[in-house]
């Protein structure tokens, strides 16, 4: 058998064992914390009145968001139907799809073998691939994007490139806004910057022809959703969870200058000290070298920097924001892998499916109960109270509507109404018997109450009935 024809065999056979390991158990776990089911159900709500413009949630616009995620959950469940694993087939594929992005980049410089373990491997992507999440989206998009324009310095014999790199650009507008343009562009400046380096002139004037063909990608749902909402959309989508977001602790996510930086040696386990020993070795790089590593060395150093750079000075910090600077880490990881025996990087890889499968299997369910209302809502139905409202916690939660849709009770500007925030009056006239979620250390407040049955917990959540 010829040696090229042997390599894709073995390509095609690792892909299959990825593809498998990242779709395995998307189902064995419920909607994890407040984000994960209040975005399924903003999908569930679009695949149920079949409009694809609109994100809503309990019946009320919901503009936090942009529509790739959710458009991606309402495919799966038209065709898989409404469940757990439906909605996070969409981000697991786009989990896959990153890895074979940084996997072709790899290969142009001889560490396709080695960029498509690590990346697959490491443990932030498997995570993130596993939730319906925006993160991994964005991640996937800015991926290609920006595989697209490296393959285009790199001067292979394909074409198009440019056009890829647009209109990957676009589809990151739509799957987390702003940042879709942030990252990209910012990326492609800095490594200029760091190579002290003007672009060639066919990509100045792709500028010409390129952002109009991203913003015209973004349009097919930007342009709709201003069309019919306006301001109200343009204020609480742009302003209020952007540039607010940004400049302000508003959502209550602060933390440290510092944060990212330890982030990020996190998310490359369990190849965080390759990493680290890829960053010590960036002083002997030839900074403006021609050769193909060369231009991959810098090009992914800008990468990994810019997202960790520009999230250091948000006012708002969650870790799943610099998940775009994990690829570019993988493929420097990859480069000080490359003359390491192969059998060191499939005894790390094997070992982490290992732990994977087996923290699936054994450990994440007593964690995730802590985490989800599903159990409760259900240990509530099985008491009687299946047709009642359901009154949420205090704070921002709506994480019950996916597992009690159209049972959560709102108010007129779509907040979810909290037990002390109804009086018995209006308990009474909404026809009697409630669903009543808590936080665990105010249960003891309500034992022993005539109109309150402490139903259960899960260890961080109450859930109670009231019959007023």
């Amino acid at each position: 058998m010829h040696p090229s024809t042997l390599a894709k065999r073995v390509y095609i056979f690792l892909f299959i064992l990825i593809i498998a390991f990242y779709l395995y158990g998307l189902g064995q776990l419920p909607l994890l914390g407040p984000d994960e089911p209040r975005y399924v159900q903003v999908a569930r709500e679009m695949f149920l009145t079949g409009d694809l413009v609109t994100p809503r949630l309990g019946g009320h616009t919901w503009f936090e968001k942009p529509a790739l995620l959710y458009w991606m959950i309402v495919a799966a469940f038209k065709v898989f139907g409404v469940s757990e694993w439906s909605a996070r087939l969409g981000p697991a594929i786009c989990g896959v799809l990153t890895i074979v992005a940084v996997c072709w980049v790899g290969r142009e410089i001889d560490l396709g073998f080695q960029s498509l373990l690590v990346t697959a491997t490491c443990l932030s992507l498997v995570i993130f691939s596993r939730a319906a999440s925006f993160d991994v989206v964005i991640t996937m998009t800015t991926t290609w994007s920006l595989a697209f324009f490296l393959l285009h310095e790199l001067k292979t014999t394909r074409r198009g490139f440019l056009i890829g790199f647009y209109a990957f650009v676009g589809l990151s507008l739509l799957a987390k806004g702003l940042v879709g343009i942030v990252i990209p562009f910012g990326v492609v400046g800095l490594y200029y910057l760091l190579r002290r380096a003007w672009p060639e002139r066919s990509v100045l004037v792709s500028l010409l022809w390129g952002v109009p063909l991203a913003l015209a990608a973004s349009a097919i749902w930007y342009g709709p959703v201003i069309a019919r909402h306006g301001w109200t959309f343009v204020d609480e989508f742009f302003v209020q969870h952007h540039f607010a977001r940004y400049v302000s602790n508003k959502y209550h996510h602060p933390q440290p200058i510092y944060f990212y930086p330890v982030i990020i040696l996190m998310f490359t386990l369990p190849w965080t000290v390759f990493f680290i020993e890829a960053l010590v070795k960036a002083r002997g790089w030839v900074w403006r070298g021609a050769g193909k590593e060369d231009i991959v060395r810098i090009f992914a150093l800008a990468w990994l920097l810019l997202p960790i750079l520009f999230f250091s000075f948000s006012g708002s910090k969650l870790p799943g924001y610099i998940l775009p600077s994990l690829p570019p880490a993988a493929l420097l990881i990859s480069d000080v892998l490359r003359k390491r025996r192969p059998a060191v990087l499939i005894s790390i890889a094997c070992a982490t499916v290992v732990l994977v499968l087996v923290a699936v299997n054994r450990f994440a369910g007593p964690i995730a109960q802590r985490e989800s209302v599903r159990d409760l809502l259900l240990r509530a139905d099985a008491r009687g109270y299946a047709n009642a409202p359901v009154l949420a916690r205090r704070g921002d939660d709506r994480s019950a509507e996916f597992y009690a849709y159209g049972r959560v009770v709102y108010n007129a500007n779509g907040e979810p109404v909290t037990f002390d925030e109804i009086s018995i009056d209006e308990a009474r006239a909404r026809g009697g018997r409630f669903v009543v979620l808590i936080p665990l250390e105010h249960v003891e407040n309500f034992r022993g109450s005539p109109s309150i049955e402490v139903i259960g917990d899960n260890g961080r959540t109450a859930i109670l009935g009231w019959n007023p």
